[in-house]
C-alpha cells in the first residue's frame, strides 16, 4: 500500500475512533486532519473505506432516509482499533515526513507519551537536516539568485526555524509534565 493510503486509513480510523460517520462527513473531516491542499477525493476514500470493512476494522450500517437511497454509515470495531493504535505506535521515519507526521499529530491524544516523544524528536531531526542543507545550497547559490528567489528560501528557512523552535517547545513540555497516558478506548 502506498504512504497516501496508510496516512488515509490512518486518518479513517482516528476520526472513527471518535464517533461514527457517514462518508460525505468522513471527507469533510479529512480535510481539516489531512489539510487544505490535500483534499480527499470520493474515489480515493470509499475504496479505503470498503478495505477496512473487508479487514474487519469497520463496519458499514445502512441508515434509511427518506425515500431515497440509504446513506451509509461506519463504526470502528474492536480490531479497528487495535490497528489504529498500532498504527500510532509506529515511530519510523516515514511518521516524520510531511505528508504523514500532521496525521500523526492530530491524534497525538490517543498515543504514548513516550510514542509522541519520538515522533517528535524524529520530525526534529528531520527538519534540522533539511535546515543545514538548505542554508548550504543559500550559501552555494547566494551569488546567483535573484532577489525574489533569495526571499523565498529566506522565507522557507525562517518557516522550518519556527517548526523546530515549535518541536523543541512540545518536546520539553512533554519530558516536563508528569508521565501519563492519554490513550482514551
Amino acid at each position: 500500500m502506498s504512504r497516501r493510503g496508510a496516512t488515509l486509513e490512518l486518518a479513517v480510523l482516528g476520526l472513527l475512533h471518535e464517533q461514527p460517520m457517514h462518508g460525505y462527513e468522513l471527507r469533510k473531516r479529512l480535510a481539516g486532519v489531512l489539510g487544505a491542499f490535500r483534499a480527499v477525493s470520493y474515489g480515493s476514500l470509499y475504496p479505503c473505506l470498503k478495505g477496512l470493512v473487508a479487514r474487519g476494522w469497520i463496519t458499514e450500517h445502512a441508515e434509511q432516509v427518506g425515500g431515497r437511497r440509504p446513506r451509509i454509515s461506519y463504526e470502528l470495531t474492536a480490531e479497528g482499533k487495535e490497528q489504529f493504535q498500532t498504527l500510532m505506535e509506529h515511530t519510523g521515519p516515514t511518521t516524520w515526513e510531511d505528508d504523514t507526521f500532521d496525521v500523526h499529530f492530530a491524534f497525538f491524544g490517543r498515543a504514548s507519551s513516550d510514542v509522541r516523544l519520538r515522533i517528535l524528536e524524529g520530525r526534529r531531526s528531520r527538519l534540522e537536516e533539511r535546515l543545514d542543507a538548505a542554508r548550504e545550497q543559500a550559501r552555494v547559490r547566494r551569488e546567483r539568485t535573484d532577489r525574489y528567489t533569495a526571499e523565498l528560501h529566506r522565507h522557507g528557512l525562517e518557516s522550518t526555524e519556527r517548526e523546530v523552535r515549535w518541536l523543541t517547545e512540545l518536546i520539553e513540555t512533554e519530558r516536563g509534565g508528569p508521565p501519563r497516558d492519554d490513550r482514551s478506548t
